[in-house]
């Protein structure tokens, strides 16, 4: 997995979670290309009509935005100078979510690291708009950083499931891959029932087994326990560096994100959240 998507906006949570993925991959050759979308919506007069005849509509609305990536860009090149990374810069002008979609198909993207924040009100407020539309119409695994998240030697990871879920193992390849860079990380596997009051019992799913044979880990299973709380309490009584889940289907992530419509709680992100696709 060396070759990864940067989003960014140029704000601090997108800038930050650029600083953890360069930081993440250090001793790693790898290439990343910083993207800036410019959406369609965000068009100015003002910007075009300041524009020479010898520019087009599209280098008049982006060029500001292509100044400022190259400066950071620039800036982030010495600070890592030391280090096998390629850069490339990439702007578009476009709808956000069509601008990823083509920049993993045509640069093949193995994986898009973004920050979780983003948007304000309602649901969108943990993830971001943005965050949550590659989530869930891009084919791509997603490592999503948590707002002011940094860097930090990664011990421990957590993969969590909805009890029953039969897992793909080839699927589980970009979660092997981050974690093998850095080789004393030990899996916790959370096998989730959180509408049972029957003892879940992650041993019996032969496939799940089979699936991190040969990797260090260790089984646990929670019921009757909102996912939201079980996911929280458990990352932070076993000190979790990454963790990484399925997107199995609509319902479980939303559970898992927002909470049931019952219980009302809502999962704030505290540790990098890695997101497959089945």
């Amino acid at each position: 997995m060396n070759t990864i998507l940067l989003p960014t906006d140029f704000s601090e949570n997108s800038k930050n979670a650029i600083i953890y993925a360069l930081d993440f991959f250090r001793g790693q050759p790898c290439t990343f290309y910083f993207l800036n979308v410019q959406k369609v919506s965000q068009y100015v007069t003002a910007e075009v009509r300041s524009a020479s005849l010898k520019n087009s509509l599209y280098d008049a609305v982006i060029a500001d935005n292509k100044k400022e990536l190259s400066s950071f860009i620039s800036a982030i090149k010495k600070e890592y100078e030391n280090e096998e990374y390629i850069f490339h810069e990439k702007l578009d002008y476009d709808v956000f979510i069509d601008a990823i979609k083509q920049a993993v198909s045509l640069y093949k993207i193995d994986l898009i690291i973004m920050g979780t924040n983003g948007a304000t009100g309602a649901k969108e407020v943990l993830f971001g708009s943005n965050t949550l539309n590659v989530i869930r119409n891009v084919d791509c695994p997603v490592l999503a950083i948590p707002e002011n998240f940094s860097f930090e030697k990664m011990k421990y990871s957590l993969f969590s499931l909805h009890h029953g879920s039969v897992v793909n193992k080839e699927k589980l390849e970009p979660f092997f891959n981050l974690i093998e860079k850095h080789d004393e990380t030990h899996i916790h596997i959370l096998d989730i029932d959180d509408d049972s009051i029957a003892d879940a019992n992650p041993l019996e799913n032969r496939n799940l087994q089979d699936s991190f044979k040969g990797k260090q880990h260790t089984f646990h299973a929670i019921t009757g326990i909102p996912t939201p709380i079980a996911i929280n309490t458990f990352i932070q009584l076993f000190n979790i560096s990454l963790h990484a889940m399925f997107i199995e289907r609509e319902s479980f992530l939303e559970r898992f994100i927002f909470g049931s419509e019952t219980s009302k709680i809502s999962y704030e992100t505290r540790v990098p959240l890695l997101l497959m696709h089945q």
